[in-house]
């Protein structure tokens, strides 16, 4: 039986429960570009949002400090674990692993932004420890993927250290292009993990 009366319609979430994917690309090119150009210590909120060109809310809503902003986003350009192909060997994993990596590297923005953070974190106690937990559950889950691989191959003892494994390749890697910024030689992926993978 009508009623004359129109069923009420759902109201869309609001707040947090939307967060337009277009908006959150904008604001995430406009951290990279203004810790580019600023550095992480001169870094705001309120010019991310300029740049962005929203309101400091939506910066907010998403993230609830610089810190986490910029800890989460810079983590989202590490390499995708899920990327890498199972190469049916260690050191075909190992060279693809590095070469993602090294790519990684090698881009403007992270030349820039990696060196600044680690020297803020050498000054901000916080920094540091939330940069290093970053990075540090990243390296672990690549090792734990790498190792499991390889032990399950037969390549690897059921003991072998995941850490181990990514500290002696990703080590001599990331000393050459973010600290002392020097272009890798050709093939240097390649006999890195020559030199490492028969230890």
């Amino acid at each position: 039986m009508e009623t004359g009366v129109e069923p009420a319609r759902k109201r869309a979430p609001a707040g947090a429960a939307v967060l337009r994917p277009d908006v959150t690309d904008a604001i995430r090119d406009a951290v990279f570009a203004e810790l580019a150009s600023a550095g992480y210590g001169r870094l705001s909120i309120e010019a991310v949002a300029r740049r962005a060109g929203v309101g400091k809310m939506a910066v907010y809503r998403r993230w609830g400090s610089k810190l986490a902003m910029v800890i989460d986003l810079v983590g989202s350009v590490a390499v995708d674990l899920s990327a890498l192909p199972d190469t049916g060997s260690l050191r075909g994993d190992l060279e693809t692993f590095l070469g993602l990596a090294a790519r990684a590297l090698r881009h403007p923005l992270a030349n820039q932004i990696v060196p600044d953070l680690l020297a803020e974190a050498a000054r901000t106690p916080e920094i540091a420890q939330t940069l290093q937990a970053a990075l540090r559950t990243h390296q672990r889950e690549a090792g734990a993927l790498l190792t499991a691989r390889a032990v399950a191959r037969g390549e690897l003892p059921a003991d072998a250290d995941p850490d181990l494994l990514v500290d002696l390749t990703i080590g001599p890697l990331y000393w050459r292009l973010a600290v002392v910024r020097t272009p890798l030689p050709k093939g240097y992926v390649r006999r890195l993990v020559a030199a490492v993978v028969p230890g």
